[in-house]
């Protein structure tokens, strides 16, 4: 993988940005063997056409990226990647007129462009490289960059080599490397510390469940940021069809996700004290698993009736999360692949979420749009709040009628988070179902860029 910027003053290419609109008058301009060049090669300024136009002496002499028309630019993102891959070996620049938002875009989805999963095969990065464009924060983008790698890398490793054990050693990995703290209760230990619900959804596999913990940063406001890890998901009793199956590698999205933001945040060295919390369990099938019917009490004392096994990602966050809100920190923030229904709602490309503060919600649709990371504000709704509560326990993790998941789910998070007053939550879905610009098919992040972008409002950075 190549995720990081050429120096500042290597010696480079131009690579001028056209648009459809203008191409015309770009090409009155132009001496005559480039019109000629450009004409015989058909290059128009549509949408991702990559260009490279010969000097005098048959050398590249500068290369032309198609940006097409502002309608078309705006159904997509990270158009420039595309170039990345189309352009020979060398080192470019950009030339052409783009707002600071839209540059840092541009330069970012060129360093996304770079990265490939090659764990398991050869997948040869692309070799051209870019210089940092003037006004861009380049440690910024190079940082995020790095923070996305490790969330893609994360998903993309099938469960046979990322279970809750590798996950750890992930984790661990990520500690060591920034210098944060970090501890692991696993297996029976998690019912001597009081974390019952990881530890019933993690009983029945092979593999221990366990809960990570990790804590950066020494001064500055308080961040806690809970990811699900549920590294496989067979349902359990209420068993998956094969169909439903095939893609549970990714259901520890929510864990990868808040890994790559930690990453990201702590490389940045943002003047924050960082907490991270990672329930990491295989829900799997065997005598020891957890039963529909069961009423399981949770580590707050609430009692959970268990109305289907295959919605136990609420459980191991509700343990996690009731951890987290006995500090009281400025803000929780929960990730989590959680619901069919987000899906069904947004698509895959958006990332809904809920709040309980209306600045966090406007801080984030802001971040979302600098940060060109869709996001959408779900409610809270509380006249649901009844469709959670089956009458023998204290909350129904699965409410029957098939409505409304998505916030009847994020609705039986909140009863575990009450001291914090600022509590958000994403159900994302953690993976790219068609390749696009700087966005392989597979594991991608979500979420985490745009409350990147809304932290220094939402903690006083």
């Amino acid at each position: 993988m190549s995720l990081t910027f050429a120096p500042d003053d290597a010696p480079s290419i131009p690579l001028v940005l056209i648009d459809s609109d203008s191409f015309d008058a770009w090409t009155e301009d132009q001496p005559a063997h480039v019109k000629s060049w450009v004409n015989a090669m058909g290059f128009t300024g549509k949408l991702g056409a990559t260009l490279v136009i010969p000097d005098k002496a048959g050398s590249p002499g500068f290369a032309v990226f198609g940006m097409g028309t502002p309608a078309q630019r705006a159904r997509g993102r990270f158009h420039l990647g595309a170039a990345r891959a189309a352009l020979p070996e060398g080192t470019y620049h950009i030339e052409g007129e783009l707002g600071p938002d839209d540059m840092a875009e541009a330069a970012l989805g060129w360093l996304l462009a770079g990265y490939r999963f090659d764990r398991y095969r050869g997948n040869s990065a692309p070799k051209a490289m870019l210089r940092p464009p003037v006004g861009v924060d380049a440690k910024r983008l190079e940082a995020i960059a790095a923070g996305e790698a490790l969330t893609r890398d994360l998903i993309n490793t099938p469960a046979s080599d990322m279970g809750p054990g590798e996950l750890e050693d992930a984790f661990q990995k990520l500690a060591s490397e920034f210098g944060a703290e970090s501890t692991v209760i696993r297996g029976e230990e998690l019912l001597s510390k009081n974390f019952p619900m990881i530890h019933a959804v993690g009983r029945a596999s092979t593999r221990a469940p366990r809960l990570l913990d990790m804590r950066w940063g020494t001064e500055g406001p308080t961040l806690t940021l809970v990811g699900k890890g549920v590294c496989f998901d067979t349902g359990g009793l209420d068993i998956k069809p094969a169909a439903s199956m095939g893609l549970m590698k990714k259901d520890m999205g929510g864990a990868a996700t808040v890994l790559g933001l930690a990453r990201t945040i702590m490389a940045l060295g943002l003047k924050l004290r960082l907490r991270v919390l990672v329930p990491a369990v295989e829900n799997a099938i065997s005598g020891s698993a957890f039963r529909p019917g069961d009423i399981l009490t949770s580590r707050k004392g609430l009692t959970v009736e268990i109305n289907n096994t295959d919605a136990e990602g609420r459980l191991v966050l509700a343990d996690a999360l009731a951890l987290a809100d006995e500090e009281k920190p400025d803000l929780i923030v929960s990730m989590a692949t959680l619901t069919g229904a987000a899906r069904v709602a947004v698509g895959p490309d958006l990332a809904p979420f809920f709040t309980t503060d209306a600045g966090v919600a406007n801080a984030l649709r802001a971040g979302a749009e600098t940060a060109r990371d869709p996001v959408w504000e779900l409610p809270f709704h509380a006249p649901y709040e009844k469709m959670i509560e089956p009458g023998i326990a204290d909350l129904d993790n699965a409410p029957s009628g098939g409505m409304a998941g998505a916030i009847t789910a994020a609705l039986f998070l909140r009863r575990f988070v009450e001291a914090t007053p600022r509590y958000t939550h994403f159900d994302i879905y953690g993976w790219q179902p068609i390749a696009a610009p700087s966005r392989p098919k597979g594991g991608a992040g979500q979420g985490a860029r745009a409350l990147l972008d809304a932290l220094p409002d939402l903690l006083g950075l």
